[in-house]
């Protein structure tokens, strides 16, 4: 009897596609940089402040990468049931044949 380890390899899959995309994520707000809190006083004329445009951009990629986080978790916890369910059949057929 030759037993297909599709459902396991399926779950393997999964489970390492969504890992590659938690650590993507979690890289992309790693090195997001948000911008620092101006102190309540007036700012000297040399410092540049960034424009409500880049602050926008920064919140958008921030809000990306976070649902990208968020995927990658679910992605891997209904890999991680599909490896359960697949070993659970596994142990059935077993106990059935023997």
């Amino acid at each position: 009897m030759e037993i297909s380890g599709n459902a396991f390899s399926a779950g393997l899959s999964g489970i390492q596609a969504g890992q590659r995309r938690v650590e993507q994520a979690a890289s992309e707000i790693a090195s997001n940089t948000v911008p620092a809190q101006q102190p309540a006083e007036t700012p000297p004329q040399q410092q540049v402040s960034p424009g409500p445009e880049t602050q926008g951009n920064t919140s958008a990629d921030l809000a990306e990468s976070l649902v990208g986080l968020t995927q990658g978790r679910n992605e891997v916890q209904a890999s991680a049931r599909v490896v359960e369910t697949a070993d659970e059949v596994l142990g059935t057929l077993i106990d059935t044949r023997a």
